[in-house]
């Protein structure tokens, strides 16, 4: 065999080759293991491709699936499969004969000495790089015990070894489930799964359960089979991205609300910004945007509860041309659907607009819809952190909203993550004179010094416009506000 190869053998899927740590061994036997559907064929097929496109030899043996089924299903994809040896090890059709009083069962068909030895020599004949072997189920139903199965897969591993073959074996897990048997034979174990929500399309994530000697991405990470294959969204681990940047002061271009934030915001901090629906929560990230856009900044939007059209058409009303922006190249808003996406797929869409778009503003609107995203999802919180923290990291100001239930007295919250952001808004209803009005108020602020006092605001032609404090009212967060006394700077009572 060829020598002029790279040492890791990659598999075709940028996001897989980063979870192992730069892709599988060469001249080790893999594991590639999940139920059926949840793109094991795929997944082995684009192995393959990955190293005919290298120039290397690549054989795929099929116990299970016809070769016919294989190019349909690669050609689905839009791949072409004329680099790659398809051998197809299956019953010849004269077996199928009930004359031949043959049980239709493949393990009756064909022996397991018979099937190895056609598998040597399919080997033998075409002297691979890769291989791929689909799938092992029939293999021990073959073998009819574990101990047979066992000294099989050992026989096959050091078959390969010896011939310097890189092997994906795949298991469909239909059969003795419980059996860890290829486990323990197997260089590395990895595992594909599928979950089925209530509601919204079906969920894959990946994890690699084993690697002998090799530092890889633990935990699982999400995946996504579309027209030209698998994508892969690494876990994000916010310690790994960690760049230089100044953390000037940044202002909003609203002298009343800079002067409630203590003089602006500092680059790279995270702002969140609470109240309940129609309070201008959306609005307030905008007065952000447009003070980067201004600067000759870049910026993103992550919208999940807005549809876009109607957004811009709000948003132009109020002084602010998203679409302008969007055609000067300094904004990127997308429209995220919660039913359809994987927290994975969002954090790689929000690092890429970081990375690739070089945004230095981040809005995400908002984590009610971010929370949709995630129907099951216990670790909500854990996903918001180490997304923080890589934007903080990158010198990105980042922007969530918060809606809360209610419109007036006790709100109710339904994600905390008060704690994790470096500055919290707060947005509030209250009712005066018979008339609903609006106010700002900043309740934490990490990075400095802030007013302590409660602003009115209104929404206009010219977007947020605060007033001076209420220093005249009590009362203005639980929605309805007394006058204050003068004299003993208490709220006067009832009657007085």
């Amino acid at each position: 065999m060829s020598e002029k190869i790279e040492e890791q053998a990659r598999t075709g899927i940028g996001g897989l080759d980063d979870v192992l740590g730069g892709g599988l061994e060469r001249r080790r036997v893999f594991l590639l293991e999940g139920a059926p559907g949840t793109g094991k064929t795929t997944v082995a097929t684009q192995f393959l491709l990955a190293g005919a496109e290298a120039g290397e030899r690549s054989l795929y043996i099929t116990l299970s699936e016809n070769e016919d089924e294989l190019r349909s299903g690669a050609g689905s994809h839009g791949w072409d499969l004329s680099g790659i040896e398809v051998f197809e090890l299956l019953p010849p059709e004269n077996l199928l004969d009930e004359d031949q009083q043959q049980s239709l069962l493949y393990s009756s068909d064909l022996e397991l000495g018979e099937t190895t030895k056609r598998i040597f020599e399919a080997f033998e004949r075409v002297k691979p790089h890769r291989v791929v072997l689909d799938s092992l189920s029939e293999i021990r139903l073959l073998a009819q015990s574990s101990l047979r199965y066992r000294r099989q897969i050992l026989s096959l591993k050091h078959y390969f070894a010896r011939a310097g073959a890189t092997v994906l074996l795949l298991d469909d897990l239909t059969t003795e489930i419980n059996d860890k048997t290829v486990h323990s034979v197997a260089h590395g174990v990895i595992r594909l799964e599928e979950m089925a929500p209530e509601y919204g399309a079906e969920r894959r994530r990946m994890r690699v359960l084993k690697y002998r000697g090799r530092r890889f991405r633990g935990g699982f990470h999400d995946f996504t089979i579309a027209t030209g294959g698998v994508r892969l969204f690494p876990r994000l681990v916010s310690a790994e991205h960690k760049r230089g940047f100044a953390r000037d002061v940044l202002k909003s271009g609203s002298p009343e609300l800079d002067a409630l934030l203590g003089g602006g915001l500092e680059r790279g901090s995270s702002i969140l910004i609470l109240g309940p629906a129609g309070t201008g929560k959306s609005l307030a990230t905008l007065t952000f945007v447009q003070a980067a856009v201004e600067r000759g900044e870049r910026a993103a939007m992550f919208v999940f509860d807005e549809e876009l059209g109607l957004l811009f058409d709000r948003a132009k009303n109020l002084g602010i041309d998203l679409q302008a922006m969007v055609d000067a190249g300094l904004l990127q808003i997308e429209q995220v659907d919660a039913a359809e996406l994987t927290p994975g797929e969002f954090s790689e869409r929000v690092r890429r607009s970081v990375e690739t778009g070089r945004a230095e503003t981040v809005v995400i609107d908002s984590l009610n819809g971010y929370q949709a995203a995630m129907p099951g999802e216990h670790q909500l919180i854990l996903h918001i952190h180490e997304l923080l923290q890589y934007l903080n990291r990158q010198g990105a100001t980042t922007f969530l909203t918060v809606a809360q239930h209610g419109l007036v007295g006790d709100m109710k919250t339904p994600v905390d993550v008060t704690y994790l952001a470096d500055t919290v808004v707060l947005l509030r209803y209250f009712e005066i004179a018979g008339r609903i009005r609006r106010a700002i108020s900043i309740v934490k602020k990490r990075t400095g010094a802030h007013e302590d006092t409660i602003r009115e605001f209104r929404i206009g032609s010219r977007g947020l416009v605060l007033g001076e404090p209420l220093n005249d009212l009590h009362g203005v967060l639980r929605g309805v506000p007394r006058l204050v006394d003068e004299r003993s700077a208490l709220p006067r009572s009832e009657g007085t």
